[in-house]
């Protein structure tokens, strides 16, 4: 098996395309952006002869006055999960690469299911054999989630009809009022980006969640838009903008990945309005998922992510929760110095330079 990189954008996506598990994070836009932020793409398709058997789109940043480096493949890599025995020749690979850069470590964040449900259960029988193979290699559940290890997923299979009768009563009473209360909901484009960003600073501010510059977002929602994988509404009611909404498409799967909301006319329930036109919109480019982005560590109320949870469940999903990410050092002593420190100095900068984690 070798590791070849690519650099065409069609001949990336296409091949990141065949598998099932390849996430809008592995895509080739989305490295382009982290390019342009202090990072840099590797990526690799690993080939068996002439065919693919996975895609890892990893993230590189250099650790300063060093030769060394760290290095990250967000929700990757991509390949058949299901085939347990092609998880130790993805993962050797993906470990002589972290050698060959001189990387303190790899974080990999694969999007594979770890179990369902509110409650938990037994961990699903795929998930179960490769937490004991990365553990037998090396690997180590890391320190640091950079995205969310729980999410909440909506069917789109049903017709509307289902789906809406699949939500909770008040929700779907919520998306008929905004409707009566004169909210109307509208497709938006780059122009429209400065507004939404401004509702995001509303919101940011509100909520107490730190965000990045408006040229950070800019750069994300335009690639996304240009390249026809993202899509932004705007609640209306009047002349007012009340709330936002950006959605990621890539292949089979929409993610609601950034919201926000001002604080005038929330009775009109415009976030409600949003879900269900973003719903719509996914369901007709023939997505079967619709990914709500971010659930609860700890299902109770002591969460941070509670009350957005709240919201979430009423739109009639399934909690499932993910593998997380792990970690292989190569330098195991500087490793346990990063692990410590790292995500404390990462949070003191997000705070300095007004920045949140994840996308």
């Amino acid at each position: 098996m070798q590791l070849v990189p690519i650099a065409d954008r069609r001949e990336w996506n296409e091949a990141l395309a065949r598998f099932p598990q390849g996430h809008v994070l592995q895509s080739y836009e989305w490295a382009e952006v982290k390019g342009h932020w202090g990072w840099h793409p590797l990526r690799l398709l690993l080939r068996e002869g002439a065919e693919v058997r996975a895609a890892a789109s990893v993230l590189r940043r250099p650790v300063p006055h060093t030769p060394l480096c760290l290095l990250y493949a967000p929700k990757g890599p991509a390949f058949d999960y299901e085939n347990v025995a092609l998880w130790p020749r993805v993962l050797e690979a993906l470990e002589d690469l972290a050698r060959r850069q001189r990387a303190i470590f790899l974080k990999i964040d694969p999007d594979l299911r770890r179990n369902a449900g509110v409650e938990g259960s037994e961990l699903e029988p795929t998930a179960g054999a490769v937490i004991r193979l990365l553990e037998e290699r090396g690997w180590r559940f890391s320190p640091e989630q950079i995205q969310f290890r729980n999410t909440v997923l909506v069917d789109l299979c049903p017709s509307e009809e289902d789906i809406l009768m699949a939500m909770h009563s008040k929700t779907r009473y919520n998306i008929r009022l905004a409707g009566r209360r004169g909210v109307r909901v509208e497709e938006a484009g780059e122009d429209e980006l400065p507004q939404f960003y401004q509702l995001y600073v509303q919101t940011s501010a509100r909520d107490r969640f730190l965000i990045r510059p408006f040229a950070y977002y800019q750069d994300v929602w335009q690639t996304f838009l240009r390249e026809g994988l993202g899509k932004l509404f705007l609640a209306h009611y009047g002349e007012q903008c009340l709330a936002g909404l950006f959605l990621f498409r890539w292949g089979e799967r929409a993610w609601y990945m950034y919201g926000a909301s001002s604080d005038v006319e929330r009775q009109r329930m415009p976030n409600h309005a949003l879900q269900w036109a973003a719903i719509k919109w996914a369901r007709a480019q023939s997505c079967t998922t619709y990914d709500l982005w971010g659930a609860p560590e700890i299902f109770d109320e002591s969460d941070s992510l509670w009350g957005v949870y709240q919201f979430k469940r009423g739109f009639g999903g399934q909690v499932v929760r993910y593998l997380g990410a792990y970690d292989y050092p190569v330098y195991p002593l500087l490793y346990q110095l990063f692990s410590g420190l790292l995500p404390r100095y990462r949070a003191l900068l997000r705070r300095r330079r007004g920045q949140s984690p994840g996308p």
